[in-house]
């Protein structure tokens, strides 16, 4: 079975080019493609926060991981497989971060904390429910806080 997805919007940002680290601060705006009505936006200002979902659209198709590696290549990591990592190079090249919602502007939107670099496609655009996040203790391993360690640390 084939699945078509057609992005509903871009963003724009200063970030260039994919990296790993130094994500904090970043701010971005999404921009609705012509397609999408502008009112597909009323009420998003209500919420503090969105979930962005998005298509890693400049991954290298030849670096798919589809079984088990070290997170960024690290040997001093155990080799997990791609569905208990966020690694970019995914099966199906899709992103999804938790932002700080900003400002709403006709077909715009500004965000903060989006991992994304410009020219990114938005697949979806969802607001954070508390009802939909985490119950309970969320644990993940040791070597996943060490990863994430600069994350969303800003960049200088």
């Amino acid at each position: 079975m084939k699945i078509g997805i057609v992005p509903i919007g871009h963003v724009k940002n200063e970030r260039k080019s994919l990296e790993d680290d130094y994500w904090g601060g970043t701010i971005s705006h999404l921009v609705l493609e012509d397609e999408m009505p502008e009112d597909s936006l009323e009420g998003i200002d209500s919420y503090s926060h969105l979930e962005i979902i998005f298509y890693f659209h400049q991954v290298d198709q030849s670096k798919i991981v589809l079984g088990k590696e070290h997170p960024r290549e690290n040997i001093h990591w155990p080799k997990v497989g791609i569905f208990a990592q966020r690694k970019k190079s995914r099966p199906n090249l899709i992103g999804t971060t938790i932002v700080k919602f900003i400002k709403r502007q006709g077909r715009t939107i500004w965000v903060r904390d989006l991992d994304a670099i410009n020219g990114t496609p938005v697949i979806d655009i969802k607001p954070v429910f508390r009802e939909f996040l985490p119950k309970g203790k969320v644990s993940q391993p040791k070597w996943s806080k060490e990863l994430m360690k600069n994350y969303w640390t800003e960049k200088r």
